[in-house]
């Protein structure tokens, strides 16, 4: 599903009106039968109260609208006006205008003494306060509005998005009204969908409200949609799922190439290959005897030495594809080594940790590459890419870096909450999956290790890191049904990788589906 920004979403009306001739009193009424259809879904209609709260713009129109349809079939509603009604043009007029002739209730907030008292009178409240274009911190009675909706304890229905969430960050503005559902109307918003605008929507539903397929199908922002996994051949061996090496580990560093590789192997691949610290070997073989280890020479702080270049490059050549850079340390000779791999390896090659450090530092090596090439950055490690800090990036961030990943053609994924997918194309895909278990240390190593067995299964490197980004998510929701989110440790996640990968194999479909926006 195609996703808009504050600009783009201006656009789409727009062009809607004006190329399409679709009148904006057709698209307000019917954003409001969506609404009112989500209504009947999950409210008695005859029975439950309701109070629409609308305010002075296009989504305050599209509340008067639904109060409407309420009132048509008998139900008991009221509207709370938190602006002027001379105020109000175009549809919004034209609605605020037939409110007052059919004799709905209208209320202003100004007027009202008590707004905590007056939302006790009603069971369910819908908010059309503010819409996807607010740009700066929310004051006055609109604050006063939100805080009577979110201490109410009632049921809230948010119209295209909570008032108070920033369209294109996520951002609260101050504060934010908190919905049980929301209805996003044409495409979802950017701020429908990242944190921490989207533990604000409650249950996220979308109208197309009568939009035509090629209004929003070139947009380059979606969701990353699971793809199904290659069935596994009957007569494969533990080649058919391998040639990947990892290039890994350091004197003080065993856990990254661990779980690099070992997360390759319970994640369907056949044959893991490691390039490690030949000092640190004896450890690493007695938790993954199963790894194939090839033991290399050390500096004198017990890092990979760049004495070893020519042994790794020529192990790499009988590869498919490379990961490179956990836990291979700060020191000046090994990042001199990475440098060179980035520069030599004419492969595929996943690129995280020390190996992002390195690229950082000479941006070149990247479009040097004339193979695909990922990058797996957290915002510590995007920001020393980007040379620009997280709170700035923050305000921008996939602009920011669909115009890196672009620049550099280089898959970007960048870790965190909804985790994000950035093709050198402009596409960037919005990940669904996943929960705070995740944010524990080795986490990121085992992102790698299922990237990479998407690949060796053989999807093309772009589904891979999206498929791997998905299944990653979908272990740590898997393992939080059954642990919890606190404590959970990166060695969870290798345990639940086969059940992972089980259960995807058997219930595509409804996985799919349950990770897609549901359509009214």
């Amino acid at each position: 599903m195609n996703i808009a920004n504050v600009e783009q979403m201006k656009y789409l009306d727009k062009t809607a009106m004006e190329l399409y001739k679709i009148p904006q009193d057709i698209l307000m009424e019917n954003a409001s039968t969506a609404a009112y259809e989500l209504i009947k879904k999950k409210f008695d209609i005859q029975r439950d109260t309701f109070a629409v709260f609308c305010g002075p713009g296009n989504n305050g129109g599209d509340g008067m609208a639904l109060a409407r349809k309420l009132y048509s079939r008998n139900s008991d509603v009221i509207v709370v006006l938190l602006g002027k009604g001379d105020k109000y043009v175009g549809s919004s007029a034209t609605n605020y205008s037939i409110l007052q002739n059919i004799g709905i209730p209208i209320y202003s907030a100004e007027d009202i003494c008590d707004l905590d008292a007056f939302t006790a009178k009603c069971s369910v409240l819908v908010d059309a306060i503010l819409g996807v274009g607010l740009d700066r911190e929310v004051s006055g009675v609109y604050r006063d509005a939100i805080a009577a909706i979110n201490s109410s304890g009632k049921k809230v229905l948010s119209l295209d998005i909570p008032s108070g969430i920033n369209g294109n960050t996520g951002e609260v503005m101050g504060t934010a009204v908190i919905a049980d559902f929301t209805i996003s109307f044409g495409v979802p918003k950017l701020g429908n969908l990242l944190y921490p605008g989207y533990k604000h929507n409650g249950v996220l539903y979308v109208s197309k409200i009568s939009f035509p397929p090629q209004l929003y199908s070139n947009l380059k922002t979606k969701i990353n949609t699971p793809i199904e996994l290659v069935e596994r051949m009957p007569d494969c061996h533990k080649g058919s799922y391998g040639r990947v090496l990892f290039i890994g580990g350091g004197g003080q560093y065993y856990g990254a190439p661990f779980f690099n590789s070992m997360s390759f192997l319970k994640s369907g691949g056949g044959y893991s290959r490691l390039a490690c610290p030949k000092t640190i070997v004896p450890v690493l073989a007695s938790r993954g005897s199963e790894i194939v280890f090839h033991p290399m020479d050390v500096t004198a702080n017990g890092n990979l030495s760049k004495k070893c270049k020519e042994e790794i490059l020529e192990l790499s050549r009988s590869m498919r594809l490379v990961v490179l850079g956990g836990g291979m340390s700060m020191e000046e000779d090994t990042q001199e080594l990475i440098k060179s791999m980035i520069s030599d390896i004419q492969l595929p090659l996943i690129i995280d940790a020390d190996g992002i450090t390195a690229v950082s530092k000479n941006l070149q090596l990247l479009l040097d590459r004339k193979h695909p090439t990922v990058l797996t950055p957290h915002l510590g490690e995007l920001s020393s890419l980007l040379g620009i800090e997280i709170e700035e990036i923050k305000k921008n961030q996939l602009e920011l870096c669909r115009e890196f990943s672009c620049k550099f053609d280089v898959i970007l994924i960048v870790k965190g909450a909804h985790s994000q997918v950035y093709y050198p194309d402009g596409t960037i895909y919005l990940n669904m999956s996943g929960c705070s278990a995740l944010a524990t240390a080795g986490s990121g190593d085992v992102l790698c290790g299922v990237i990479a067995a998407q690949y060796a299964l053989g999807m093309d490197i772009e589904i891979s890191a999206r498929n791997g980004v998905f299944l990653h998510g979908f272990c740590s929701e898997l393992i939080s049904k059954k642990k919890g989110e606190d404590g959970i440790v990166a060695s969870d996640l290798l345990e639940f990788l086969p059940k992972t990968i089980k259960l995807f194999r058997e219930n595509y479909e409804d996985i799919k589906k349950y990770y897609s926006i549901r359509e009214i």
